[in-house]
């Protein structure tokens, strides 16, 4: 089963001094229709001006993972050094057993960011952050797992330690991102017993015979395969987690 999201039907959400554009249900956005997806609590866009400032908290057992679109932001996370993330780097935040203050500070250009939050499969444990620079796009306009919390793609398991390496989520979930040339294709296998969320982030793609756009999302639920093909040039980011 396949259920487009348009990018003009998506929720507005109020948080902090920010309008968040959402995916799923989110903050005081709240429409029974659009709760979340598996274990994929919300997909955000969101964007902060010049030396502005997102904050959130209290927050407790969710990977929260912004992947900034343009722009720069410092991470401001209680209890850990700030992070300087900038265009196409991501960081991630295993809240565990809870973080009281989260702040993201925008640089002298503003930043245009996306925040994924991901459930984790258990509850507690110590809070973590990790930050990577932009990833290398692959030479064949593939899938490159950006986040999982599979021990297949954990680094450390493929002894290859590198700014290309997953950052590490607490939940069975992956995120990948595709930079995808025109007319070529995209394909990502998975197992059973999982949902998968594509979201275009530039350009244009088509999904089971339907054409998504800029900004567009589609939910596959029970899939375990997906091919996506590039009307124009596209970036897109794929996110795979437990029903």
């Amino acid at each position: 089963m396949i259920t487009i999201r348009r990018a003009d039907s998506l929720g507005l959400a109020h948080s902090n001094t920010l309008t968040l554009r959402c995916h799923f249900a989110f903050a005081d956005y709240q429409t029974p229709q659009d709760e979340h997806e598996g274990r994929l609590r919300a997909i955000n866009l969101g964007t902060i001006p010049s030396q502005g400032c997102y904050q959130l908290g209290p927050e407790a057992n969710v990977d929260i993972i912004t992947w900034l679109r343009s722009g720069s932001l410092r991470t401001g996370v209680e209890g850990f050094p700030a992070e300087a993330i900038h265009s196409g780097g991501l960081h991630l935040l295993s809240t565990g057993a809870g973080v009281h203050g989260l702040a993201w500070q925008a640089g002298a250009d503003g930043a245009s960011f996306i925040q994924f939050w991901l459930l984790a499969d258990t509850e507690g444990g110590e809070p973590t952050q990790e930050a990577r620079e932009a990833f290398p796009k692959l030479e064949d306009g593939g899938f490159r797992i950006v986040a999982s919390g599979f021990p297949e793609d954990d680094p450390e398991e493929m002894e290859v330690i590198a700014d290309g390496a997953p950052v590490t989520l607490r939940a069975l979930s992956r995120v990948l991102h595709a930079h995808i040339p025109a007319g070529e294709g995209a394909a990502y296998q998975t197992m059973q017993g999982r949902d998968l969320y594509v979201l275009v982030v530039r350009g244009g793609i088509t999904i089971c015979g339907m054409s998504l756009s800029e900004g567009d999302g589609a939910m596959l639920t029970q899939t375990e395969r997906v091919v996506v093909m590039a009307t124009q040039d596209a970036v897109v980011i794929l996110t795979d987690v437990a029903s």
